[in-house]
């Protein structure tokens, strides 16, 4: 029985899983927005949610936690620099996941996962339609 325990396995092994996720979360803060299966759009979100908390904070410590988790500078950098400044005024909610529909091959759930617009974007937007 799965009582008490988190997350979803996926069909991988613990290694593939954990390397699977960093490589989706780094994607995921470089493009900003991703095509994948509901599932694991859905466990990409808790990781994406964590990785913009530690933009948020700032400190040096927090760049250590994601740097062992991202391992790739630029992106660390941009996360810490541009997405932390979107989403400061947020209290969390930084993702969104929309369903796509099935994929063709083996009929999967697709969703797409993306990065909300932040207020400075939003309000660009309102501006530009008036």
């Amino acid at each position: 029985m799965r009582h008490r325990k988190a997350g979803r396995k996926l069909g991988k092994t613990t290694s593939h899983r954990e390397a699977m996720l960093r490589n989706m979360v780094t994607s995921l803060l470089k493009y900003e927005k991703i095509t994948t299966t509901d599932a694991k759009a859905k466990e990409l979100r808790k990781v994406a949610e964590k990785m913009i908390t530690l933009g948020k904070r700032g400190d040096l410590h927090a760049r250590r936690q994601a740097l062992s988790y991202v391992r790739d500078k630029e992106i660390v950098a941009k996360l810490f620099d541009a997405l932390s400044a979107r989403y400061r005024d947020f209290a969390g909610g930084y993702t969104r996941i929309m369903k796509m529909g099935n994929r063709l091959g083996d009929n999967a759930p697709m969703s797409i996962i993306e990065f909300i617009p932040g207020q400075e974007q939003t309000k660009k937007k309102v501006l530009s339609q008036k």
